[in-house]
């Protein structure tokens, strides 16, 4: 991308130079209009490439958001498996103090 700005620039300080000088020669005219029709073209890149950049740019930050929400979804799942998980666990213990229990009145 710098070299593009970096040949816009050279392009515009020779234009300008060209500009200054007689422009009786047909050499010179054209010259001229090949360095003018250049920086045109350089514009269209550089106007294209601007384009391309915001386009990736907010590809980006969409996509790190999808992330950041696919990250937080598996977040709560996590914390819903540990809770499950820790109800299982107490329901377990309920289950083997009835049991032992009824045991205990069988007895």
């Amino acid at each position: 991308m710098n070299s593009v700005f970096e040949k816009e620039k050279k392009l515009n300080i020779a234009l300008t130079k060209l500009k200054n000088l007689n422009l009786k020669n047909p050499e010179i005219k054209k010259e001229l209009k090949n360095l003018s029709n250049q920086k045109n073209q350089l514009e269209i890149e550089k106007q294209d490439l601007e384009q391309k950049n915001k386009n990736l740019r907010d590809d980006y930050n969409n996509l790190s958001e999808k992330l950041d929400e696919l990250q937080n979804k598996e977040k709560v799942e996590h914390k819903k498996q540990i809770e499950f998980a820790e109800k299982i666990d107490e329901l377990n213990q309920e289950t083997d103090t009835l049991l032992s229990e009824i045991e205990k009145w069988q007895t």
